[in-house]
């Protein structure tokens, strides 16, 4: 647990960070929620030992034997961090995990948008260029045999493709063209650069979401960016990475074998050397920093605004048929629960009521080679609830990678949606010497 060896600073939110105008940024008044008739708990609260993960899953057989007891094979870990406030509303962290290990390997696949996006928005704000911020139109080029070129983006207000379209993108759906559009924004020196001096030193963000190759994904596209009036105010050069980086962990091999590029069986197992590498604990931090960034310290932060925490705590718990992107928010094209694996992820949890009920995840997902993860910070604005939840789960029974045939559905989305179910009633039980007010993170409508 490398990554979570630093004091937590006692200072203060700087104030409601969600809130929908500059007017309302100010300190939260402190007055403890009102508990709806729901958050009565509704059985003895468990004892609060160093295991007490694996005292909650062991206590509920039925739903978390199978794996438990088979959790090497799974390649389980869970990291649940309780929140106190004082009553200052300042938050302190306690950490309870259960296999957590950030020197085995599991294939975060979109778990990298969260830093990605996040400096996105930073290299934005050291550009200071006059008239560029997130809501820039851009153009992107084509350099290379791999790369694609972008004029517009259909999906966007009258095409405008911008780095914020690409960013509600990702955090509504998960989109993989919109990470890989940041991804070149950014280029793996500027990324790796970054996630060193802030204390991520095995983080690897090496590979866009399609077939580039190594070479290839060191080479990223030109991107030029426009006024109101069209006037170009800012021109990025094709970049390449002319230092070497691959994956810095051991035994980077999983499977029996895989598919390749074309389709084709590769016997023997698939190696991860070339791929992004983002552990859980580094991923749960990466996210506390965001929701909390005064409680750290300042070489642990990115580098954003007011109003980018704002706009990414928008997004970051937004339903896709909430948001203002007709491509997300169709009827039946994502449901609710698309992208909120925790509590809400299996059938139980789709049916409930996302929408108006008070429970919601600020979270970011992995879905890909049979490993399913989530990183969340969930709250319940009823019952002042609030906790940081991060697990990931190998669901890939025939050992066949790149496949598409991986058990989801009946095993890793049923564990997570349990997990986070059961963490919330646990956190239901709990006792606080101090009420949260959480009042800031409510979705700005």
């Amino acid at each position: 647990m490398k990554s979570f060896a630093f004091t937590v600073l006692g200072c203060a939110l700087a104030g409601a960070l969600c809130a929908c105008t500059p007017s309302d940024m100010r300190k939260p008044e402190h007055t403890a929620a009102v508990p709806a008739p729901r958050c009565a708990p509704t059985h003895t609260p468990l004892p609060d030992t160093p295991n007490l993960l694996q005292v909650m899953l062991a206590a509920r057989p039925e739903k978390f034997k199978h794996i438990l007891d088979n959790a090497v094979r799974y390649e389980v870990q869970i990291l649940y961090t309780q929140i106190n406030r004082d009553h200052e509303n300042r938050p302190s962290f306690k950490y309870y995990t259960y296999r957590l290990n950030s020197r085995s390997y599991f294939n975060p696949a979109s778990m990298v948008k969260l830093p990605v996006l996040c400096l996105a928005l930073q290299k934005l704000n050291e550009l200071n260029v006059p008239g560029l911020d997130k809501n820039t139109r851009l153009t992107i080029g084509r350099q290379q045999a791999c790369q694609t070129a972008v004029a517009q983006d259909v999906t966007a207000p009258v095409g405008r493709a911008s780095i914020a379209h690409y960013i509600k993108k990702m955090l509504l759906v998960s989109d993989n063209d919109a990470y890989n559009r940041l991804y070149e924004f950014l280029g793996q020196r500027y990324i790796h650069e970054n996630m060193g001096a802030m204390g991520y030193p095995d983080v690897r963000i090496i590979r866009r979401f399609c077939n580039c190759d190594y070479d290839e994904n060191r080479f990223t596209n030109p991107f030029n960016f426009y006024n109101d009036e069209g006037r170009l105010i800012y021109s990025q050069p094709q970049q390449v990475n002319v230092k070497p980086l691959v994956n810095p962990l051991p035994d980077l091999k999983r499977g029996r074998g895989y598919l390749d590029a074309r389709g084709r069986y590769v016997s023997g197992p698939f190696d991860y050397t070339y791929s992004n590498n983002l552990s859980l604990a580094d991923a749960t931090s990466m996210l506390m920093t965001m929701i909390f960034p005064e409680a750290f310290p300042l070489q642990r932060r990115f580098g954003l605004t007011p109003d980018d925490y704002r706009f990414v705590y928008r997004y970051l718990s937004m339903l896709p048929g909430e948001s203002d992107i007709p491509s997300c928010a169709t009827s039946g094209k994502y449901a609710d629960n698309h992208k909120k694996y925790f509590i809400f992820g299996d059938a139980e949890g789709s049916r409930a009521d996302m929408h108006s009920g008070p429970v919601r995840s600020f979270n970011v997902v992995g879905k890909s080679d049979g490993y399913l993860s989530d990183c969340a910070y969930i709250v319940d604005f009823d019952c002042g609830i609030e906790f940081f939840l991060s697990a990931v789960i190998y669901v890939n029974s025939d050992e066949v990678l790149r496949d598409g045939r991986y058990e989801y559905d009946t095993v890793g989305m049923p564990f997570l949606a349990e997990l986070g179910r059961t963490v919330y009633e646990y956190e239901r039980t709990r006792k606080r010497e101090v009420s949260p007010d959480i009042s800031s993170f409510k979705i700005c409508r």
